[in-house]
Parts: structure tokens; sequence; C-alpha cells
């Protein structure tokens, strides 16, 4: 019985070892995709090559390629582009990090 609990304890670890998780907050609508995002605050976990977002429940996915910059980012910033009248997020600089999120729709 231990060894079970164990074994699962650490397929668990390892399963969540590869996955990332980062905050941001969109001033404005914005689309990713054909995911409709409302201002507010989301978390965004990368698992893989996908980007999962929450704002209290599972909001939608989306293929993303994690950059490294050359020099930390001061602060976390969305960067946009608008397009039809609406904002689409296209990148993600994680504040503290050289960590940059691209995404592509």
């Amino acid at each position: 019985m231990r060894k079970t609990v164990l074994l699962t304890m650490v397929a668990a670890v390892l399963a969540s070892a590869g996955t990332k998780s980062y905050s941001f907050t969109l001033e404005e609508p914005a689309v990713l995709g054909s995911t409709a995002l409302a201002p507010g605050d989301y978390k965004v976990e990368v698992v893989d090559q996908k980007a999962l977002f929450r704002n209290g429940r599972f909001h939608g996915e989306a293929p993303v390629k994690v950059e490294s910059a050359e020099s930390k980012y001061n602060q976390t910033t969305v960067r946009l582009n608008k397009e039809d009248g609406k904002y689409h997020l296209q990148e993600i600089h994680v504040g503290g990090t050289k960590t940059k999120l691209v995404f592509s729709e």
C-alpha cells in the first residue's frame, strides 16, 4: 500500500515538473485564436507547447512558443496587436525573468 502511494506521488511530481505557470492582467478585451479573453487577471500554464488560460475557471488553450530574451523583464507586460477592431494577444513578457511567451494564431 505504501509503495502504491509513494509511486503515485512520484508520478504526480514528475507530471507537474514540465508545467510552468505565470500570471498576467489584461486591461482590454482580447482574442487568442477563437478564444475571447475579457479584461481581468489570468493565470497561464505552459505544458509542452500549449498554453492553458484560467481566470478562476478554465478559459481556453492556444499553441505557444517559449523564448528567452537577452535580459530580464522588469515587469510582466502583454503585447497586443489590433486587427479588425479587436485586440489579439501576441506575447507575454514575464517580469523578473527572461521568459517570453509568443502566441501564433
